[in-house]
């Protein structure tokens, strides 16, 4: 298993990590370094435990966030592709229906064709 040194608010952390997931914990682990920076840029030294809490409660707020918009858009995914099949189930129930007027238009043409060719005699 890899292992890398990643740093976190000028301190380094070593850690493993699964194979060729190296390059992921590197920038997983500078998107937090941001987080503390913005934090202790922000209210100063105020304890590395504090500031890493801190960062961990914005990040879940940010996953709660994105959460909260996935579910709205798979309602809204869900809306979109039950109108898909009703609006295709009304074609079809329409062109069913067309189906059956062209037919009896046809059958009405030949007969009144019938009536208008010449009879024999």
């Amino acid at each position: 298993m890899p292992q890398v040194t990643v740093t976190i608010d000028g301190k380094a952390y070593r850690m493993a990590c699964d194979e060729g997931q190296e390059e992921h914990l590197f920038e997983l682990a500078q998107r937090f370094d941001r987080y503390v920076g913005h934090l202790k840029s922000n209210f100063g030294e105020i304890g590395d435990q504090r500031l890493t809490v801190m960062a961990g409660i914005m990040i879940l707020d940010e996953l709660s966030e994105v959460q909260t918009r996935l579910k709205s858009l798979e309602g809204e995914l869900d809306g979109l592709q039950q109108s898909r099949d009703e609006v295709l189930q009304k074609a079809a129930q329409d062109e069913a229906t067309l189906g059956t007027v062209l037919l009896d238009v046809a059958e009405r043409i030949e007969a009144l064709t019938a009536n208008l060719a010449p009879k024999p005699g």
